[in-house]
């Protein structure tokens, strides 16, 4: 038996008829006492977080639920539903959009404060060495449509600030992000504010999380957005809808046809 019951191995859960352990702890004692995310902190790190730091890792998880029908994520799960998905099918199709472009700034930003935090090398060398690796965006920083400010980072950053002065966290990553602000605004003359994948990546960072699960996170926090937004468009109705009403048409730029 033990070639098949060490096929897999898991720090993450114990089970046997009428036991369910997750991560040491029996889940009917889990079940009432803990938050929700005090428990996506123990299944994914193990631990239970205090109050304060569930409370700054909840934070996060609301501010970026939702971003409208114009996020593709969300576009592609209404989409899905008129094309007759589920709830699931459409929730699946738009947490595969989640990736390096639309979804990845959380985790980018969370290594480029991990470099900052242990480099021993002026910032404007390391933004200069990221955008030579990763091109000249700089994660986290900036927003398409929220200008001058997103305003979800200061609300974001003002937790962070306040759990620093009661010793929650350090605050060095919320440092290090006004940091790269600065030197933004001086290369730009102008303001390049931190935005909502950069003020998570900060409490992410604050709180330990690594970068890969910075994205995950995300889709975590995301899925609710989408799923809402998958739910509201079954309710509307409407058959195969596309990106654009009927009446618009795409630029076509291919060859015509030549008259005879």
């Amino acid at each position: 038996m033990s070639d098949v019951s060490d096929w897999w191995s898991t720090d993450i859960i114990d089970m046997a008829p009428g036991q369910i352990r997750l991560r040491g702890h029996p889940i009917e004692e889990l079940i009432g006492a803990v938050s929700f995310p005090q428990m996506i902190w123990l299944m994914t790190r193990g631990g239970v977080p205090s109050e304060a730091e569930a409370t700054l890792f909840e934070a996060a998880l609301v501010a970026a639920v939702d971003h409208g029908p114009q996020a593709p994520s969300i576009a592609a799960a209404r989409m899905a539903v008129t094309c007759g998905l589920s709830l699931n099918g459409a929730m699946a199709s738009a947490v595969n959009m989640l990736d390096d472009v639309h979804g990845g700034a959380g985790e980018q930003a969370v290594e480029l404060y991990h470099r900052i935090g242990s480099a021993d090398a002026p910032l404007a060398e390391i933004l200069e060495e990221w955008r030579a690796e990763h091109g000249q965006f700089i994660p986290g920083f900036g927003h398409r449509f929220h200008k001058p400010v997103d305003p979800r980072a200061p609300r974001l950053l003002g937790l962070v600030d306040a759990a620093a002065e009661d010793g929650t966290v350090s605050g060095r990553f919320a440092a290090i992000a006004r940091g790269i602000e600065g030197a933004l605004a001086g290369e730009k003359g102008k303001p390049v504010p931190v935005n909502i994948d950069g003020a998570t990546a900060v409490i992410f960072a604050e709180l330990g999380f690594p970068a890969p699960l910075a994205r995950g996170l995300f889709c975590l926090s995301r899925s609710v957005g989408i799923l809402s937004h998958a739910y509201e468009q079954q309710q509307q109705g409407g058959r195969n809808k596309g990106p654009t009403p009927p009446g618009y048409r795409w630029t076509y730029t291919g060859p015509n046809p030549i008259d005879d």
